[in-house]
């Protein structure tokens, strides 16, 4: 499995990827429920606090604050020290104020502890996707990386709903001690593949000259693929959650459909990610990144033109599913790409790539809720819906002219 990803690059040190891989989607998945657990856990939070559930929010907004904003600067540090130490490092670090988050007795010294376990779980689903580009080749790197997706989907998963329902018989407290137990479990995992295992040494710039931080970005910016690729992450972020983010508000207001079962509904999305990475082999070899690209785009499109004109709320999880399915499709190929588009600075290219997703779901949201509230949730699914299917065409279409040229 650890064949050389690179030709210009040596060989990465002999010993088992898949292994490797599997512990660090261990990690994915607690560092992906996290950013998500506080959702359903905000109004037993701030009752137990003492505070309004407006007030207990920031525990959401400052963890993706710090989240996204410390992905602008692990990639230079893991293509120096080595990405497998950065994670496991991260992981132990994370581990113990997932812990304190379960402790704290007030909402600022949980609003603190969130804030430092979102700068450590920052580190690992970035710098784990550059791990992967390091040790399997690139004709194989989707695969990979849409099977390592399954971590971060049922991580999602138990963030959005497992937390809300552990939080209920088990109280809001616990549900962190579980994640927390669970980035401990990794943490030992990867520490131990540290020592046995020479893969976990592959990617380090051990004996090579070192670049500065600002070279290193220079080298990726300086890349007119590299520039493509964050742009279109960007645009692909904002577009999918700028419209996402209400689907749920609008099948509540337009049809009445309960919180519990808008929970449900929405819920449906990671399904569709995960038939994408189950069924990942078949589809990447059946349709290649040219037309998952392009069937990525053209079915998210399908699906949003759904929710703004279906006549009943029934159909939505059909079409949120679909939501899952097409996105994954699109956002694996540019993940894939996003790993080769900068070998000689892995880390720090895919660093920057993930940091674009986070602005971009940030500015899509704030735009979103400007239309939402003036003109309801439709032209929101709409203009998601042609934007996304243009992207997507004109992805692919970038993929043939680089094949094209033999790039």
């Amino acid at each position: 499995m650890p064949a050389n990803p690179d030709p210009a690059s040596p060989d990465p040190p002999r010993g088992s990827a898949t292994r490797a891989i599997t512990l660090l989607a261990i990690a994915a998945f607690a560092a992906q429920a996290m950013v998500r657990v506080t959702d359903s856990l905000l109004p037993q939070i701030a009752a137990d606090l003492a505070v309004s559930v407006g007030a207990a929010s920031i525990v959401v907004t400052v963890y993706l604050l710090a989240h996204g904003s410390v992905q602008l600067v692990i990639g230079p540090i893991g293509d120096r020290v080595g990405k497998y130490l950065c994670m496991a490092i991260a992981a132990a670090a994370a581990s113990l104020l997932v812990v304190l988050c379960g402790l704290a007795p007030t909402l600022p010294l949980l609003v603190a502890a969130r804030l430092g376990s979102g700068l450590a779980t920052g580190w690992i689903i970035p710098l784990a996707m550059a791990f992967i580009g390091d040790v399997i080749p690139y004709e194989r790197r989707q695969q990979v990386l849409g099977t390592f997706l399954s971590g971060q989907i049922l991580g999602q998963m138990f963030g959005q709903a497992a937390g809300g329902v552990l939080g209920d018989y088990f109280g809001w407290r616990t549900v962190f001690f579980i994640l927390a137990g669970m980035l401990a479990v990794a943490t030992l995992g990867l520490f131990y593949e540290l020592w046995r295992n020479p893969i976990t040494r592959a990617g380090a710039a051990t004996g090579q000259p070192r670049r500065g931080f600002i070279a290193d970005y220079r080298a990726v910016l300086r890349s007119p693929w590299a520039r493509t690729i964050i742009a279109v992450a960007f645009l692909e972020f904002g577009l999918m959650f700028g419209a996402f983010t209400y689907v749920g508000a609008d099948l509540h207001l337009r049809f009445g459909v309960s919180f519990t079962l808008v929970g449900l509904f929405v819920g449906t999305f990671a399904i569709g990610g995960l038939i994408y990475s189950l069924s990942v082999h078949r589809l990447v070899q059946r349709f290649g990144q040219i037309g998952l690209a392009a069937l990525g785009g053209a079915l998210l499109a399908g699906a949003y033109v759904t929710l703004a004109f279906e006549p009943t709320a029934l159909l939505a999880p059909l079409a949120i599913t679909a939501i899952g399915l097409g996105f994954y499709m699109l956002h694996n190929t540019l993940q894939t790409n996003a790993t080769q588009m900068t070998p000689e600075a892995r880390g720090t290219a895919v660093s920057l790539f993930s940091a674009s997703l986070y602005l971009g779901q940030t500015a899509g949201v704030a735009a979103g809720g400007v239309i939402f509230d003036r003109f309801t949730a439709v032209p929101v699914f709409l203009t998601a819906a042609v934007l996304l299917l243009a992207l997507g065409v004109w992805f692919s279409r970038q993929l043939v002219r680089r094949r094209e040229r033999g790039v």
